[in-house]
């Protein structure tokens, strides 16, 4: 066994399940968190998006044996409750397999487990309040200012991870680095967050439990994830300016009326409703692309290297897999941690590109097309094709969320499958044209 040294800087999602990797591999770890620690504090509702965990992320906390844990806090969506403008429902699986499901848990919540299983470790020290103020990649250093006393320190070791998310400190110091490639693009929507309480006492949920609710309108939407408690955490996404926009509706009957309007069947859900969305401010929604994902003996993981909006369910998802994959390559290559980083970096950032992309693509997806007559047709015949060719027929979205089938492979498969059935609907279209016009010839003659 070689230990090696190692900072995390950040200690969200990500760089919580890298130190709990990395403390079971016994490698000293310390990672440095710019906020307060999380676990002192009560999980706030506000600007935290319910997470959707699904195979790639469970396959993770699999490996760190908080799998089954995670799971007792999770409430399964088995599919999508699609909400039409008069009330009507229509329920779309996700899977003919009815244990291929998400599941949805609370990012706090799931922080905080995270954080308290790393930090059993005796060889892992978090350490809070710590603001990244720069990093060298080459003597595999970051250093930290201490946001309650000023006071300055640094922490060398064999490798630096930077999982501090979507704006990332450790990333701004690589960019100042030769032939480091960088953007950021944002949707025009943004998203602000409300509350379904539970219907009763006892944690009674008021609309169906096991399901994703989508209300889609067009231009704009709203979605609601279960919780454990009975309560859903809904979403609403919408234009920052213009019609239908965040920036049209700044007063409470603009709002109630706008409510009444577009989604009737959710405003006696919402007791709170118009007071909780004047209080809250809309956030942005934005997509990171880095390369190289390392530099020197620093590494980049999660937001930090592939921030995407949550359309997809697999910014988490993707960045567990970051974690699983790169704990892996070092696992293999504990004497050339160089080689397991640059492999790495070769390897994933071509599947945070694919997840990007489909992540927004999901978007319009979600937003303009799900409650289509057409899209309710294709999906019935993806589902169709599933289930009368399986292991020859599977539906992107299953390749996706249900599999560890790598993004990009999931990607150029579909693509192969959706030429091979629009080939196979032709060429049965010519056979069809074909017997009519013989059929046609015989009653003629």
């Amino acid at each position: 066994m070689i230990e090696k040294k190692v900072t995390i800087v950040g200690g969200g999602l990500a760089g919580a399940l890298m130190a709990k990797y990395l403390g079971l591999a016994g490698h000293k770890v310390s990672l440095f968190e710019r906020r307060g620690d999380i676990r002192d504090a009560t999980v706030v509702r506000g600007r935290s998006i319910n997470l959707a965990v699904s195979t790639r992320g469970l396959t993770a906390l699999n490996e760190v044996g908080l799998r089954d844990r995670v799971l007792e806090e999770a409430v399964p969506m088995r599919g999508r409750m699609m909400h039409a403008v008069d009330g009507t429902l229509t329920f779309q699986p996700y899977s003919k397999d009815p244990d291929e499901c998400i599941q949805s848990i609370s990012r706090g919540g799931l922080n905080q487990l995270l954080l308290t299983e790393a930090g059993k470790h005796d060889n892992v020290d978090l350490h809070f309040e710590k603001r990244c103020i720069d990093v060298d990649p080459d003597a595999g250093k970051a250093f930290f200012i201490d946001e309650r006393t000023g006071d300055v320190s640094e922490s060398e070791g064999d490798l630096v991870i930077g999982a501090d998310g979507a704006f990332s400190a450790v990333r701004a110091h690589l960019q100042r680095t030769d032939r480091f490639d960088y953007s950021q693009s944002y949707l025009d929507a943004g998203y602000l967050e409300l509350h379904i309480p539970a219907a009763a006492a006892g944690g009674g949920f008021a609309m169906e439990k096991n399901a994703l609710h989508i209300w889609p309108r067009g231009k704009f939407m709203m979605i609601a994830l279960p919780n454990e408690d009975g309560t859903f955490t809904v979403t609403c996404f919408w234009p920052l300016d213009g019609e239908s926009s965040f920036g049209r509706l700044t007063k409470e009957a603009e709002v109630a009326e706008y409510f009444k309007l577009w989604f009737p069947d959710a405003v006696p859900l919402i007791p709170d409703l118009m007071s909780d969305y004047i209080k809250a401010k809309p956030s942005s929604l934005v997509t990171v692309r880095a390369k190289p994902w390392a530099v020197g003996k620093v590494v980049l993981v999660g937001d930090a290297a592939h921030a995407i909006v949550p359309f997809y369910g697999q910014g988490m998802n993707a960045g567990f897999e970051d974690c699983r994959i790169l704990n892996g390559l070092l696992e293999g290559n504990r004497q050339h941690w160089p080689v397991a980083i640059a492999n790495y970096s070769a390897a994933r950032k071509p599947e945070g590109d694919a997840i990007a992309d489909l992540a927004i693509a999901n978007f319009y997806e979600m937003r303009d097309h799900v409650g289509s007559p057409y899209f309710l047709l294709k999906k019935k015949f993806e589902k169709l094709l599933h289930k009368w060719l399986p292991g020859l027929y599977t539906p992107l979205y299953s390749m996706v969320s249900f599999s560890n089938t790598p993004y990009s492979d999931a990607v150029e498969r579909s693509k192969r499958q959706d030429r091979a059935v629009a080939i196979g609907l032709a060429g049965f279209a010519v056979l069809l044209l074909s017997l009519f016009i013989t059929l046609g010839s015989l009653l003629w003659n």
